[in-house]
């Protein structure tokens, strides 16, 4: 039995979840914990930066004795994803996407933007810079499910190839249907299963 619980432990992920607005908070932890997924929310990039343990810089952390290393909190609270708003106060998802894929500790980590505006360009700029999804808001079931296989990349990131990523990131950004109608293709399908 305590086997079971360790698998189950084991295969569930956890997503930090990063929303100003308390709705659509509210709305992408329900929809990820429906999909079995554990969830922290908050409410910045600030907050979200201090919950990973980067809100300071690099050398002043090392330096200072006193302080959480990224390492040792990562150990305690492992975090498999980040999904964050674009738009926000004082820090934009864009702005935290960039901290994140600067970190040496949570760089491999996939982050997923979430967006109520349709902005093709702010749609390839985060991709180009290591987004693995970008959603329009509402996002619906169909949209969680797409992150599964993000996740699973994710655990398995040392066997895989650094360039493939950036390949299918261009052949992704370079194609004509890029917005939403991408998503209605992905909701047809689940729908059909």
């Amino acid at each position: 039995m305590a086997a079971l619980a360790t698998l189950a432990t084991e295969t569930q992920f956890h997503v930090l979840a990063v929303d100003d607005s308390l709705i659509d908070r509210k709305l992408i932890e329900r929809l990820l914990k429906t999909s079995s997924y554990q969830v922290t929310a908050v409410d910045s990039g600030s907050k979200a930066l201090e919950f990973l343990g980067l809100n300071g810089d690099d050398e002043q952390r090392d330096s200072n004795p006193s302080s959480v290393s990224p390492d040792h909190h990562h150990q305690h609270i492992e975090i498999n994803m980040i999904i964050t708003d674009y738009c926000m106060p004082g820090m934009t998802g864009y702005d935290l996407l960039k901290k994140i894929k600067e970190s040496k500790y949570f760089k491999d980590i996939p982050v997923v933007i979430m967006s109520s505006e349709n902005v093709p360009s702010r749609i390839n700029r985060c991709l180009e810079e290591g987004a693995e999804e970008f959603f329009l808001k509402p996002v619906q079931l169909s949209d969680v499910n797409k992150l599964r296989p993000h996740l699973m990349k994710g655990r398995c990131k040392e066997e895989d190839q650094p360039n493939n990523k950036r390949k299918g990131m261009e052949e992704i950004v370079n194609s004509p249907g890029r917005t939403r109608s991408r998503y209605n293709e992905g909701l047809e399908v689940v729908l059909s299963q």
